[in-house]
């Protein structure tokens, strides 16, 4: 079991999320790094849709009630175990009445710590998934609350160190993020195709997990008014009446009437949600179906082969 000492601001349960459920008008939910809790759940040898805890924008603290092997990942925290740094991104060992620490850094939003065995809290439309907006699953975090971890399936002990070398992943506050063309990119002038790929953008601080809003050159429309409501994933980007980009995000409602001048691909979709708010400048390109489906693929293949076991780590 694991006590919450101190909650991040946003603290949430995340597992591979609601799935089934989004012609109900229910949201998928789920990681905002999907591919750093992925990392987090192949570090400490648990399935890959097990539940995580999701940290954002501010440092936590928790308190081990019992042996377990956690992983802290994401660019956005440093980890300390009884104030000792350790490294992020490695299985780690950690004995009763141990004392974790996720220190917020400047760099990204977003961290997980995971735990062997998975946090096992209730269920909730078949997921773990915490959404706050509708009361789904755990979402009031306060001090004193206490996290309780599926069975050992193994020696603790004998999978600690496990750590990803070299990650296949490049964060960055600057990145320039790949998109493949919307449903309605014909809805928008073509000097505001130029601009959107021509310009950089911030996250403004009115963003979430629902959605990122975007501050920087407005975009023209061709065709004025509204849709009538259709289906939305996260990574669309929608373009309200002032011209501004809205990112979706994995809280994002399951339908919108906002055109949607482009769409971010999966692989991308973890570098944009640790661009640093107000701070960090997004850039977008555009790329087709298949070269997003080339690089989902090899980051996802590159995150397990790049797993190094214990007797493979050279600086233990």
């Amino acid at each position: 079991m694991l006590e919450i000492i101190t909650p991040s601001v946003l603290t949430t349960i995340q597992d591979a999320g609601r799935r089934g459920w989004q012609a109900f008008g229910v949201p998928l939910s789920g990681p905002m790094d999907a591919f750093a809790w992925r990392a987090a759940n192949l570090l400490v040898a648990n399935p890959p849709d097990a539940a995580v805890i999701e940290f954002g924008y501010t440092s936590a603290e928790l308190l081990a009630l019992e042996d377990c092997l956690v992983a802290a990942t994401g660019p956005a925290f440093a980890l300390f175990i009884n104030e000792r740094p350790m490294r992020a991104w490695t299985s780690i060992y950690v004995r009763k009445n141990g004392h974790i620490r996720l220190e917020k850094l400047d760099t990204a939003n977003w961290g997980y710590l995971a735990a062997h065995g998975g946090i096992t809290s209730a269920l909730a439309l078949s997921s773990r998934s915490s959404y706050p907006a509708a009361r789904l699953g755990a979402s009031q975090f306060v001090t004193g609350h206490i996290l309780t971890i599926g069975p050992s399936r193994a020696s603790l002990p004998a999978l600690a160190s496990r750590t990803i070398d070299p990650l296949p992943i490049q964060y960055s506050p600057t990145p320039t993020i790949a998109t493949i063309p919307g449903p309605q990119q014909t809805y928008f002038t073509h000097s505001a195709l130029r601009t959107f790929y021509a310009s950089a953008y911030t996250i403004t601080p009115t963003s979430d997990r629902t959605g990122y809003r975007l501050d920087g050159p407005p975009l023209e429309r061709l065709i004025p008014g509204e849709l009538i409501s259709e289906g939305m994933a996260r990574g669309c980007i929608q373009i309200p009446t002032d011209g501004l980009p809205i990112v979706m995000q994995a809280d994002c409602p399951t339908t919108g009437g906002y055109p949607k001048i482009a769409s971010v691909i999966a692989a991308d979709q973890p570098i944009l949600a640790q661009v640093p708010i107000v701070t960090g400048k997004i850039r977008f390109t555009e790329t087709s179906i298949e070269q997003a489906q080339t690089r989902y693929r090899a980051l996802q293949a590159n995150l397990t082969k790049n797993i190094i076991q214990p007797d493979d780590v050279s600086w233990l």
